[in-house]
């Protein structure tokens, strides 16, 4: 991440925890729900995780999708949320997993009121937190969230259906990642006492799996049931012809995507985007080939420890080669 990208579409909510009432201004500022504006204001500390947990999905989208066609880019946003496509899905997802992420991070770091530690049977949180550690509490996030999003059944709408199971594999994503922690106390390094929590994974590691998902999501329609009296979501894989059920772990979507050459509602095209001469400049162009570019650039090179503390580098300048997709 290199803290460049867009952001300017959400307004900055200023410090979090302030006095008084000022988290309720907070929830003003966010695009909610009634419901959703009404929880907001009963608790202190979510509308700041709210928003972190927008920069981190949104900038994690745009780090997997750096290299595509589909940049992630926020214009267009609102249009491709309307539709089926396999992008919809991996945004549903990553923002799921990183609202899920952020509330179980901020429960832990003492942000959220009505939360804590991680609370998990068999757990040493008391002596976890004694030692100045505490565990991620995603039992609390991942139910707080559900409620937040507000997920009912829904009977023969197949777009609902499929967004809550990509909002549902997001916040899975961020399960299959939690993992136990241990830390040793001692006299010279002995493990006389052994302190355990639970630690999410870093946010990469769940943008990577889902972007992977996103790779092999399948494409879905609604498939009456008799057994159970309903209709569920139903695909095809690659291998057999017969209709099976999507696995909980699957993306899914109803309606293939455009190819997002050129600019359209949903994005704005891929000219003048720099790519990769052996890589991806054939697929991102188009076949509208690319322009070369050559530039001065200033690096730091032939650095050196001094002692004690520093580092000390020289100023190099390199030539740089730039592809950029052509109009």
């Amino acid at each position: 991440l290199t803290g460049k990208e867009a952001l300017s579409h959400f307004p900055a909510l200023g410090a979090a925890g302030g006095p008084g009432k000022g988290h309720q201004k907070q929830c003003e500022l966010l695009q909610l729900s009634r419901k959703q504006r009404r929880l907001c204001r009963r608790e202190p500390g979510l509308a700041e995780t709210l928003r972190d947990a927008v920069r981190l999905g949104i900038l994690e989208c745009q780090l997997q999708f750096r290299s595509e066609r589909w940049n992630c880019s926020l214009e267009g946003r609102p249009s491709l949320l309307k539709r089926g496509f396999k992008e919809t899905a991996f945004l549903y997802a990553v923002s799921a997993a990183a609202l899920t992420h952020s509330l179980a991070r901020a429960c832990s770091a003492g942000r959220m009121e009505r939360c804590t530690c991680d609370d998990s049977p068999g757990l040493e949180n008391r002596k976890a937190w004694q030692w100045g550690v505490c565990g991620d509490n995603l039992k609390y996030s991942t139910k707080f969230l559900k409620k937040f999003l507000g997920q009912k059944r829904i009977g023969k709408d197949l777009r609902a259906k499929v967004d809550i199971h990509n909002t549902n594999v997001g916040i899975k994503a961020v399960k299959n990642g939690l993992k136990t922690t241990c830390k040793c106390h001692g006299v010279s390094g002995s493990c006389a006492v052994r302190t355990c929590w639970k630690q999410l994974s870093p946010f990469h590691e769940i943008g990577r799996l889902l972007k992977l998902r996103y790779d092999d999501a399948v494409k879905v329609f609604s498939s009456s049931n008799e057994a159970v009296g309903h209709s569920e979501l139903a695909g095809r894989r690659h291998g057999p012809r017969q209709p099976a059920l999507p696995r909980p772990t699957d993306l899914v979507y109803v309606e293939d995507s455009p190819s997002f050459c050129r600019p359209s509602k949903y994005s704005l095209g891929t000219a003048g985007r720099t790519c990769s001469r052996e890589g991806n400049c054939a697929s991102m162009c188009c076949g509208r080939g690319y322009n070369t570019q050559s530039r001065l650039v200033t690096l730091a090179c032939h650095c050196q420890v001094r002692w004690c503390c520093y580092v000390e580098c020289q100023q190099c300048v390199q030539e740089e080669v730039v592809y950029s997709c052509k109009q």
